[in-house]
């Protein structure tokens, strides 16, 4: 093991295993005011009339009417608008915002509220805007995938042996961070302070710099201890900073907006729902010959980061395989429902589970075990990615696979459960996935450029300067040593406060897998021109950058999504076992055998963490995890009627890590965030098939929809 792998206790372990951390909501607040927001009801409305009541001394409402700048939420584009004006776009929209200090004054406040609408007709998921007369995208794109990829001379279009078209559906997944949604701001001294949970400082930033017109040094924002993320703390934040800026500068008293768990799965941003269409030919010899891919996306009411997600989707689509021709559309839908956002794998989840269980359904077809026919198409060092960017590293899915099969026992298994008979049914099913690590394409070096810095003070203490916040991650602990281990200081040596837009360079989000390999990157970097720096003195400090440079081998053409799409890939096996009840058709999952490349585990029992968790929220996804629209409202609201795997619901998990040094990454280091949920699905789909002998097309797996399966089959197996 790398001597960086050895895991060692965390630095903010102690306080929060202890309940003693402070989250925003714990904070007590001098002076503070309470907000409350004022949502619609209806899917799509014009305002007619919005009647407020009258208000006592010291509450006071505000809307689009108190914003100096732009009435909109500053992501990839401006489409976003804090309040509406005219006309509201989904259930759960804000309309407007009352602020005092009684939150039961508030509240009646609130329901004082008349609204005057008149209803214009919705459109509700991927079937409404395909049902309309002209579906509005938000973003349509079109690529030929896997260039340089060459057909096998056996499998040339005359040899056909059989064509496959199918399509998958995925629902949304709601987070379920621990934490809620919660944001409070100041004004003073001309200046806007925010703070509270987050993932991404500086895009808070840049959207309250929008809202207001200002100058950005006129604004701070500060990241609370974020109780969990996972992408709901992406992009939301920017939409409560921007309600409790507002009511603080016009107030000037502090204000604190704490979403409950009914508001907060109500109006935050979701998973995307997905429908994939497939259409792969295969030859006589067993090899794929050309794919056809249709993805589509329910994006919600406004843009916010759908086109990002549709094109990691889009990329993800052909999966670990090498395809000769493969034709991708992608289309992210307009909708009258909550805006979807980012969700850990950003698009890829989605993705593979259609391509996963697609390459199962081209297997059975063949007459072949999924697993030997997926074996025979993957992608090997010095092939091309479905936009053609080259594979340089090793690609050790071979020796993964084998790492995996061996203790599974998986042949023998999967033999003797597809026999299987009675109402108790087990499976055993397998997946293959890997997660580009980083922005896609030239973003992090046209749009993100990361910064970061390094402080050295007299005292020997070493502080971190960077805008990548810990939410429970591990981040502040693998940071800290990347820094220690480069400088070969004890890691109490050094320093990492949660970022502070005043103090810290914009390094960049923490999401896309990005903060060790890239993040990490940048401050060994830095700790080695620290090294070589004269030492500061007494009363002076010393301090020293790095900025992102691309790798000069990294070709990208956006336009075209052509060329590397990502610097490095971290890779995937998952083999998963599972017991069915043919009864209650309920899916228990037993063992999980995950075998991951991640480069270098910067702290092995992070890794592993991160691991567990993710296979545990995939598993998740893929069963218990329903999220249902109806009529415009999402219809769970509770940590009741949202099911999440509890304890008892979690199966066995063997890790094991591979190692596979990157050489741009600190130590070795590539992503492990985002790749241990892909994953779970679509092996606990291929599962569920060897036990039922049925084809499974969506997620999640609830036990209405085996039931159908079942009747529709007319038997199981």
């Amino acid at each position: 093991m790398s001597t960086i792998s050895r895991s060692i206790p965390r630095p903010d372990s102690p306080e929060k295993s202890a309940g003693r951390t402070n989250y925003l909501d714990d904070l007590k607040i001098e002076g503070a005011l309470h907000a409350r927001l004022l949502l619609s009801s209806r899917p799509q409305a014009l305002l007619r009339r919005v009647e407020t009541p009258a208000l006592p001394d010291g509450y006071v409402i505000v809307d689009y009417h108190d914003i100096p700048g732009a009435n909109a939420v500053r992501m990839i584009n401006d489409s976003w608008p804090l309040f509406p004006v005219d006309t509201v776009e989904y259930i759960g929209q804000p309309i407007l915002l009352i602020a005092g200090a009684d939150v039961a004054v508030i509240d009646e406040l609130i329901a004082a509220v008349a609204v005057e609408y008149e209803d214009l007709p919705p459109v509700f998921g991927i079937d409404g805007a395909e049902a309309a007369n002209s579906p509005e995208c938000f973003v349509d794109y079109q690529f030929k995938g896997a260039p340089g990829i060459p057909a096998s001379e056996s499998e040339k279009p005359e040899n056909l042996a059989f064509t496959i078209s199918e399509s998958f559906d995925t629902g949304a997944q709601e987070h379920i961070y621990l934490e809620p949604q919660a944001m409070a701001g100041w004004y003073e001294n001309g200046r806007i302070t925010v703070t509270g949970p987050m993932q991404c400082p500086y895009y808070v930033h840049k959207a309250i710099v929008t809202i207001f017109g200002w100058e950005p040094d006129r604004v701070r924002i500060v990241q609370a201890p974020t109780g969990g993320a996972f992408g709901g703390k992406e992009e939301f934040p920017s939409v409560l900073a921007g309600y409790v800026a507002l009511a603080a500068y016009k107030t000037e008293q502090p204000v604190k907006l704490v979403l409950d768990r009914g508001q907060d799965i109500e109006i935050s941003t979701k998973r995307h729902p997905s429908r994939i269409a497939l259409a792969s030919t295969v030859g006589t010899s067993g090899f794929v010959q050309s794919t056809c891919a249709d993805v589509r996306l329910d994006g919600g009411a406004f843009e916010g980061l759908s086109s990002t997600v549709l094109q990691r989707a889009l990329f993800s689509v052909s999966g670990v395989y090498r395809v000769p021709e493969c034709s991708v559309r992608g289309r992210a839908y307009r909708t009258n429902v909550a805006p979807y956002g980012a969700f850990r794998g950003f698009g890829s989840p989605q993705a593979f589970f259609a391509s996963e269980m697609h390459m199962c359904h081209l297997a059975r077809k063949h007459g072949e075990d999924p697993l030997t026919f997926k074996r025979r198409h993957l992608l090997q060092q010095g092939d091309r990615t479905i936009t053609g960017g080259i594979l340089r590293d090793p690609v050790k899915m071979e020796e993964m696979i084998d790492l995996a099969v061996t203790p599974s026992e998986y042949d023998r298994k999967r033999a003797e459960y597809e026999r299987g008979a009675g109402i108790t049914r087990r499976g055993i099913g397998v997946s293959l996935f890997n997660h580009g690590c980083g922005f896609t394409g030239s973003g992090e070096r046209d749009i993100i450029k990361a910064r970061v810095k390094l402080r050295s003070h007299a005292d020997g203490k070493v502080e971190v300067l960077c805008s990548n916040v810990e939410m429970g991650q591990g981040a502040e602990t693998t940071l800290r040593k990347i820094v220690a281990e480069t400088l070969g200081i004890p890691m109490n040596r050094v320093e990492f406060q949660n970022p502070d837009t005043d103090q810290v360079p914009d390094s960049g989000p923490t999401v896309a897998s990005r903060t060790v390999m890239v993040v990490g990157g940048l401050l060994h970097k830095a700790a080695l021109k620290l090294k070589n720096t004269d030492p500061p003195r007494p009363g002076r400090s010393v301090e020293v950058e790095a900025n992102y440079e691309q790798p000069p081998e990294i070709e990208w053409d956006q336009s075209t999504f052509t060329g590397d799409a990502y610097p490095a890939f971290s890779w995937g096996v998952n083999i998963m076992e599972i017991e069915l009840d043919l009864l209650t058709f309920t899916i228990h999952p037993l063992t999980v055998w995950a075998i991951y490349d991640i480069g270098t585990a910067i702290d092995e029992r992070i890794v592993i963490g991160q691991i567990q968790g993710g296979i545990v929220q995939g598993i998740g996804y893929g069963s218990t995890e329903l999220l249902e629209v109806r009529d415009g409202a999402f219809q769970q609201r509770s940590m009741t009627d949202y099911v999440i795997p509890g304890s008892l619901d979690t199966p066995e998990i063997h890790v094991e890590l591979v190692s596979n040094p990157y050489h741009d990454g600190p130590f070795g280091a590539k992503g492990v965030g985002e790749i241990p949920l892909t994953g779970s699905a679509p092996a606990l789909g291929d599962a569920v098939e060897c036990a039922l002998g049925a084809e499974i097309h969506q997620i999640p797996l609830t036990p209405e929809y085996l039931e159908e399966l079942v009747r529709s089959e007319g038997r199981a197996r």
